[in-house]
């Protein structure tokens, strides 16, 4: 499981680490990790070594290349300077763009210096002539602007060295974070650095995770400085292969259908039969031994074509007894008694959808919420817009608010509980936004918890599930349809229950 930690936790930990090592110390472990990281971009390490689209690649290592380095006047800009130094001294030519001469980092500017490099900036502003051919010409732009401190967007200065360096053709390689983000929570409120590459020290950090930051952030990379004994719990965790497999749902020896747990599904209507349909068939893939589907006749003759292993009935009162019920895909209006009474009936819920119109004040049972951005904006009182810009702060609103497990789906999906850290499913693609995919989901996530999980851990591994099934989809499809994604459940599924993978 990877970790992300909030800014005042990672310097409560620098501060504890600084206390016991040599004054410098840990900027030169961090120094040293980023010229590593800069060293095998030059090599060609990261994809095609640098920015595609029709930009030169070089793949000959630090030697010969050319660096620019964006200097900030805190530490960030410190480690830009010592890791300049020394691609500086394998051979690069190392120029320099001093934001704040005043400020800037003293001791790693005397060590560039002394390892050859130079200062393309004037005192009167960043933006010179030499900093605009040394920027045109770069192979490897290293962004150390602003560190974790900062907040909202950059200065106009830096606006206009961000903007120039998104114009070249290097790569683009940001310390810590991209300049300009909000590290703590993923927002963008003005002109920020866009990224190639990530280097992070210590620990993750929150923003790197989260919409719309992430995707100005590009591949990251973790650069270890010992932060690790001094850290809290995290704020953030993102599920790998490795966890997802060892906590999906494995029948003991002794398992029959009603052991490995019952879902009841509440789906469908006439307008929207194959909500039903899709939902039911990422419900019997899901590790729970058994489905029950309550829907109006035409909707279950469709679901029992497709899934003759369904037991059906037209409401959710004649459905019998359940572990765990999945509400709301595809429900349309007018059903408004059996969602109340399936709320309302002590077990864990899964609401999707249509359900999601019908939540009483507070939810008194375990309950799994799956809104997309609209729906949550709909559900809090406010703009979808602001709401995919603030996606943490949302989700984490909705999850209190409710006092519920919160799926926010979207290009980072959260998964978030009314108090302790958000989940970020790293397996997400655009191959899921197709009509009937968020049903799937549904779906699955239910059976899982019928099958035993708790709200949190049921959503973060049906997210991480279905991403995986869109990704394997995709490949055979090219744009696949959920009923795509549907079919590509039991391929990943078993690959999650290989023993050599649990």
């Amino acid at each position: 499981m990877i970790f992300a930690h909030a800014v005042a936790d990672v310097r409560a930990a620098e501060a504890a680490l600084m206390a016991q090592l040599p004054e410098g110390a840990l900027m030169q472990r961090a120094a040293s990790g980023l010229a590593a990281v800069c060293a095998r971009v030059l090599r060609g390490e990261f994809g095609d070594g640098l920015r595609s689209g029709g930009h030169r690649r070089r793949r000959g290592g630090p030697y010969g290349a050319r660096v620019v380095l964006l200097v900030g006047g805190g530490d960030n800009g410190g480690d830009a300077l010592w890791a300049g130094a020394r691609l500086a001294r394998r051979g690069a030519r190392v120029d320099a763009v001093i934001l704040r001469h005043d400020r800037v980092h003293g001791t790693g500017l005397a060590a560039l210096k002394d390892a050859g490099g130079t200062v393309v900036s004037g005192d009167d502003g960043p933006m010179t002539t030499a900093t605009a051919a040394a920027i045109r010409r770069a192979d490897l732009i290293i962004d150390g602007i602003l560190g974790i401190g900062g907040r909202g967007g950059l200065r106009p200065d830096a606006a206009e060295l961000a903007e120039f360096a998104a114009s070249a053709s290097a790569h683009v390689v940001a310390v810590d974070l991209p300049s300009g983000i909000d590290v703590d929570t993923g927002e963008i409120s003005g002109a920020h650095v866009r990224a190639d590459t990530t280097v992070t020290f210590g620990t993750h950090k929150v923003g790197l995770f989260v919409d719309p930051a992430a995707a100005v952030a590009g591949d990251i990379e973790l650069v270890d400085i010992g932060l690790g004994p001094y850290l809290p719990a995290p704020a953030l965790q993102v599920l790998e292969f490795a966890d997802v497999a060892r906590m999906f749902p494995e029948p003991d020896r002794n398992a029959d259908k009603y052991r490995r747990g019952v879902l009841g599904l509440l789906a469908g209507s006439a307008q929207y039969r194959g909500a039903a349909v899709l939902a039911a068939g990422g419900a019997v893939h899901g590790g729970s031994g058994m489905l029950r589907f309550a829907g109006p006749d035409a909707v279950a003759a469709d679901v029992l074509r497709r899934w003759p292993e369904t037991v059906v009935s037209a409401e959710a009162a004649e459905a019998g007894r359940v572990q765990a019920w999945a509400v709301g895909s595809g429900l349309g209006e007018g059903r408004e008694h059996e969602v109340a009474a399936v709320l309302s009936a002590g077990v864990p819920v899964l609401v999707d959808a249509d359900g999601l119109r019908k939540l009483p004040p507070q939810l008194a049972s375990p309950a799994l919420l799956t809104p997309h951005a609209g729906e949550l904006a709909r559900m809090l009182d406010a703009q979808r817009s602001d709401v995919e810009a603030r996606r943490l702060h949302y989700v984490r609103q909705a999850a209190r608010r409710w006092n519920a497990t919160v799926l926010l789906k979207g290009s980072t999906t959260l998964v978030a509980e009314p108090d302790g850290p958000v989940r970020v499913n790293p397996t997400g693609s655009p191959a899921l936004a197709t009509a009937g995919s968020g049903d799937v989901l549904a779906g699955l996530g239910g059976s899982l918890l019928a099958a035993g999980l708790t709200t949190f851990d049921a959503g973060s591994v049906a997210a991480f599930v279905h991403g995986m099934a869109g990704h394997v989809a995709a490949e055979l499809s090219g744009y696949p349809s959920a009923s795509d994604i549907l079919e590509a459940l039991p391929g990943v599924l078993a690959e999650l229950r290989r023993p050599a993978n649990r």
